[in-house]
């Protein structure tokens, strides 16, 4: 007996829910039509559905931008490179064959594009000395966006994990601190910190010194020399009080005369 054709309205097997994608990105939205299992190993001549986009009630046509795709097993894929705030809004797509159609509806939110500024150090790392046994910070402060990964070397050891004695901290605010409980002489040397976040990478060093004790510049005497005076008792010379020509009667006042290089007594 010839076999009668029936029509059956389509619906979704797979449908979005409501998306949000990032200006510049890609919106990738998957559904997928059919007609029941049963119905299909049942009837023949059940056309296979059509399906159409609208954004706001108005249809999408394929341009450089806005693509249509259909795979193998039966997905079809609104595709949108690169996405604006133009394509923001209520997206319907309509499945329909000659006896009838069916439709789901989503949202597309357009997030504000995601500004990208390479790290910089607002301040840097300066060259620290500590007493040892003493605490010390090596501190800077970075900004960039999105916020940068922190790292830590020592010479050329990476510093990975906080220990009881040697913790890394930042904040909020981007200030960066590396700070040391009880420094040792181990803890001298090289420190670079470095930022890097998906516009770029920054580095600064500084150097660590660790002293047992604080040194203190040697203190230096300069001689003075004396120059004699009229008195007997004031007769002194460089190599310190010249007893006869002190104390001797026949000692003339006139006969002690300014000797060059000398300077007065009350300079002592």
């Amino acid at each position: 007996e010839p076999i009668q054709e029936r029509f059956f309205r389509p619906h979704f097997l797979q449908a979005p829910g409501d998306l949000t994608v990032q200006e510049g990105k890609l919106c990738r939205m998957d559904c997928k039509a059919s007609i029941t299992q049963r119905i299909a190993a049942t009837f023949l001549g059940l056309p296979t559905p059509d399906l159409s986009w609208q954004l706001n009630g108005r249809p999408i046509r394929p341009d450089s931008s806005h693509k249509m795709l259909v795979r193998e097993n039966g997905v079809h894929s609104l595709i949108i490179e690169p996405v604006t705030a133009r394509d923001a809004g209520i997206y319907t797509c309509i499945a329909s064959n000659r006896a009838g159609e069916n439709t789901f509806s989503l949202e597309l939110i357009v997030a504000a594009k995601e500004v990208h500024k390479a790290p910089v150090f607002i301040e840097k790392l300066q060259n620290t000395g500590v007493t040892e046994g003493f605490p010390v910070r090596l501190e800077c402060r970075i900004s960039g966006e999105p916020s940068p990964q922190i790292f830590w070397k020592k010479e050329n050891e990476s510093l990975t994990y906080n220990t009881d004695r040697v913790s890394m901290h930042q904040d909020n605010y981007g200030y960066i601190c590396l700070l040391i409980q009880g420094a040792t002489k181990e803890d001298a040397g090289w420190y670079t910190v470095s930022a890097k976040n998906e516009a770029g990478i920054v580095s600064c060093t500084a150097r660590l010194d660790v002293y047992t004790q604080w040194q203190q510049p040697p203190q230096t005497t300069k001689p003075k020399k004396v120059r004699p005076s009229a008195s007997r008792y004031a007769a002194l010379c460089d190599q310190g009080l010249d007893i006869k020509a002190a104390f001797q009667p026949e000692a003339n006042p006139v006969h002690l005369t300014m000797q060059s290089g000398l300077v007065e007594s009350d300079d002592l």
